[in-house]
């Protein structure tokens, strides 16, 4: 289906989503705006601008300062903010494919764009730029409607899913470049450079701040840092790449030649692990039984290396995995790349904690056709989080040799966006990427 017709299609199922959350919550109208860019603190020099979330939602123009006035049974009116300015580029509007889903009016000031909106009755805005909203008479960020909101964007449509595939097209090219140049012996720095250079886009336009870790940085779960040594001799690339706001999050790695061969099976064997995992994924699997049996085949598979000393369910039940993978087995993924909703138990906006036993996970939900999830289990060796099994009635357990011996190699994380279908799944990632 042309691009056109997927986000129109698209546009029609998010505004009759948004017009029941709106009943439902007693408003009339919905006022979303593409957000204010964030000013350093006493400086004048601003980060890089990202849209307010719910306005991507429904358009994909780029920008700060934009509003959308969205009301059931009308054309929604997208007011452009436009000005005349010499400092930075402003560049046309032209003719995008998304333009005939909205009424666009232009507004060549921020008192001009307010103005357009009006002062509608039973009108509620989400954004931060709060300010004139409310000086118009609307409610701000209303709790309830924006965890209603939340729960809809969990649910992608066709266009979504596009853009989703599309990124994981660009963070594929990117990956396979960093995993090239990682071989070849490039620095942290020469890698992430490689990545960038292969999706094509501005470093700040990454779906999020490249995680390129050599040897034991692979163990710093989002180390940022961009280390010049070469030659190393594991590669844990944690980067991803956004198609129209939408994003991908891949993680791979890789092992050079002379890598520790018992470090290169430990990495065979978490990658069995994580296509099992993601194989399972399908509809009505509750997300915390998946990350309980990553669990469980983490355990074996340090168990079948040496490295713990105990069954799967006993090495689970006693928290002995937990020190090796301390995060959740995925998140979310979309306009965000930890995406929203996660641990909501219903549009209602009630919360549904994580088990004490498995408290690091990112949601705690069941899984539903349209979602689209991150499977990335880990196996890290983090002398922090280790050092007090060495000291407890558990340490017996580990092989604490194999375990200094390998800990200068990092860690391990393989990570795959899948997209849940009616009668199971599809993992985006592989299609583009297969090891």
């Amino acid at each position: 289906m042309p691009l056109t017709e997927l986000f129109l299609d698209h546009l029609k199922v998010r505004l009759a989503y948004a017009g029941q959350a709106l009943a439902a919550h007693g408003f009339d109208t919905l006022v979303i705006s593409s957000g204010a860019p964030y000013t350093h603190f006493a400086d004048d020099q601003e980060a890089p601008f990202h849209t307010v979330p719910h306005f991507r939602h429904y358009c994909p123009i780029t920008g700060p300062h934009h509003v959308l006035k969205l009301r059931p049974g009308k054309k929604p009116l997208l007011v452009r903010f436009a000005p005349e300015d010499f400092w930075y580029e402003q560049l046309p509007l032209g003719n995008p494919f998304w333009l005939a889903g909205f009424d666009l009016e232009e507004a060549p000031s921020l008192e001009a764009v307010w103005a357009a909106v009006g002062r509608p009755a039973r009108a509620t805005y989400i954004g931060n730029e709060p300010e004139p909203a409310l000086a118009a008479g609307m409610e701000a960020n209303p709790a309830g409607l924006t965890a209603c909101l939340d729960w809809g964007r969990s649910y992608k449509t066709p266009y979504e899913v596009h853009c989703l595939e599309e990124a994981t097209v660009r963070g594929a090219k990117g990956h396979m470049a960093g995993r090239q140049a990682f071989l070849a012996g490039a620095s942290e720095l020469e890698i992430h450079y490689a990545f960038v250079e292969a999706v094509e886009c501005l470093e700040s336009e990454l779906a999020f701040p490249s995680i390129v870790a050599q040897n034991e940085k692979g163990a710093t779960l989002h180390y940022e840092n961009k280390r010049s040594f070469r030659k190393g001799q594991t590669l844990l690339l944690d980067c991803g790449a956004r198609t129209l706001g939408y994003a991908s999050d891949i993680t791979r790695v890789t092992t050079a030649p002379g890598c520790d061969p018992r470090f290169k099976a430990l990495v065979a064997g978490m990658e069995r692990n994580q296509k099992a995992l993601a194989a399972a994924v399908a509809p009505g699997v509750p997300f915390g039984d998946l990350h309980h049996l990553s669990h469980l085949k983490l355990a074996a598979l340090l168990k079948e290396h040496g490295i713990l000393d105990a069954g799967p369910e006993q090495a689970v039940d006693l928290g002995l995995t937990r020190p090796f993978y301390p995060h959740g087995l995925g998140h979310h993924l979309g306009i965000q790349v930890h995406d929203v909703a996660g641990k909501l138990a219903g549009p209602d906006g009630s919360f549904a904690p994580p088990p004490a036993r498995h408290p690091t996970l990112r949601t705690t939900r069941t899984i539903e056709p349209g979602q689209v999830i991150t499977i990335e289990p880990g196996c890290y060796f983090i002398p922090m989080l280790l050092q007090p099994f060495r000291e407890n009635g558990q340490g017996q357990r580990f092989n604490w040799k194999l375990i200094d011996q390998l800990s200068p190699l990092g860690g391990i994380r393989i990570e795959d966006d899948v997209l849940v279908t009616a009668t199971g799944s599809r993992n985006l990632t592989r299609e583009q990427l297969q090891d």
